[in-house]
């Protein structure tokens, strides 16, 4: 069953049409590579190259019949040959087809997601220049901490975003292998020489060995990238979810005219996408945890692996595909607040600073414990008592001592809080 949320792209890469015009190709390509070596006849090579083709609903009912996939669809093609299908699938066994298509159809499916990443990428960039100066104050703990702009926050996640980038590159490259070494991998009925062909011609490596199948670990790490990559989209969207509380309101994800919130409450503007993000999050990395099931095998291979990853492994590039598109859109519509964002830096009244003031103080000669307390003294009572904390500071006789007017009011500077902006930016690369 294709998910709802399905994108057209992706979810033809899964199509039965799909997997079986890529069978196809590789049993095309092992007859060619076996008419090279002189055992099938190039008259027979012709035919076969000129009639092969199946009919989907003749594959279902073959397999309605014999229960196996594979051997239904060799079986439909063959109907259409003739005589000369004698030579298909011929010293092959089934995942010698399947494994090898399965590595295409994945590379197919990595393509769509590297452009869902990279067109990511860009808008994220595209906000990060544009509030690269939006100041707005740092949480740690959900407390605040000390001022930050949202373009340091976005750099953060382009960086991030950078970093999967390479990751699903080298997972791509990691299952980009096939096998044709039959029913153990040890070639005992065709020659090396047949799989170097067919992976050459289809842009896969030969897989220095296998079994029955290719080793699982490497889809494995395919499916833990696209879990990582799931991963950083729920960070990005707890972020948003966060700071679009009402009592923040700092951004908020689009609400488009006609949209509602709530069947009750008409005042509702709820982070529903990004809600749904952090969601399906968790559904790709159980998926991640069924592929990591998948490596044991029972020797040369069972099939525990087979059923799983026919959910798996179309589900969880498909619904990467929606969420790296749907939380695309978020970031092109998203809502910034600039004047909310400084509102709320200054609700402490400058507590911010504070450790401006404790260095400025240790820069004067206090030990840390010393200059810490008395700091902190009056950053609890401003805390408590909601008063500006640098009037306390400047009617402290024993503050006064160390640090005069001009040099407390120098820890208030926001200037100095984000001199090096400009040098981040430029190390990260934007």
């Amino acid at each position: 069953m294709i998910p709802r949320y399905a994108l057209p792209r992706m979810t033809s890469v899964w199509e039965p049409q799909n997997r079986y015009a890529t069978w196809l190709r590789v049993e095309l390509l092992a007859s060619e590579a076996w008419a090279e070596l002189g055992v099938v006849p190039r008259e027979a090579l012709a035919v076969i190259q000129e009639r092969a083709s199946f009919d989907l609903n003749r594959i279902q009912e073959i397999e309605r019949e014999v229960r196996h996939d594979v051997i239904a669809f060799v079986s439909a093609v063959a109907e259409r040959v003739g005589p000369e299908a004698r030579y298909l699938h011929f010293g092959l066994t089934s995942y010698d087809v399947v494994d090898t298509a399965l590595a295409l159809q994945l590379q197919q499916a990595a393509d769509i997601l590297l452009e869902d990443l990279e067109a990511l990428r860009l808008v994220i960039a595209d906000l990060a220049q544009r509030h690269k100066r939006t100041i707005m104050v740092g949480r740690t703990h959900g407390i605040h901490a000390e001022p930050v702009t949202f373009g340091l926050k976005l750099l953060l996640w382009y960086s991030e975003v950078e970093r999967n980038l390479d990751r699903l590159r080298r997972a791509k490259e990691t299952v980009a292998y096939g096998k044709l070494s039959g029913a153990v991998g040890t070639f005992a009925h065709l020659p090396l020489s047949v799989e170097a062909y067919v992976c050459t011609r289809l842009g896969l490596k030969p897989a220095p060995i296998s079994s029955q199948i290719l080793s699982r670990d490497r889809h494995a790490e395919f499916m833990l990238t696209l879990a990582l990559i799931g991963t950083s989209l729920d960070k990005f969207a707890t972020e948003i979810r966060h700071l679009q509380r009402t009592e923040v309101r700092e951004v908020e994800e689009p609400f488009v005219e006609g949209q509602k919130g709530s069947s009750a409450m008409p005042h509702k503007r709820n982070p529903v996408v990004c809600e749904q993000v952090s969601g399906l999050a968790r559904l790709l990395r159980s998926y991640a945890q069924a592929s990591l099931e998948n490596v044991p095998l029972w020797h040369e291979r069972d099939i525990s692996h087979s059923s799983v990853e026919r959910v798996v492994l179309p589900d969880a590039t498909i619904l990467l595909d929606y969420l790296l598109v749907r939380f695309r859109e978020v970031m092109e519509g998203l809502r910034v607040y600039p004047d909310q964002m400084r509102y709320n830096l200054e609700l402490t009244g400058g507590l911010v600073f504070s450790e401006a003031v404790l260095l400025a103080l240790i820069g004067k000669g206090l030990s840390r414990e010393e200059a810490y307390r008395m700091v902190q003294r009056h950053a609890m009572k401003a805390w408590e008592s909601h008063e500006p904390f640098k009037p306390l500071l400047l009617a402290d006789p024993e503050i006064c001592r160390h640090l005069s007017p001009v040099e407390v009011e120098n820890c208030f500077d926001l200037d100095y809080h984000l001199r090096h902006l400009d040098d981040i930016f430029a190390r990260v690369g934007l």
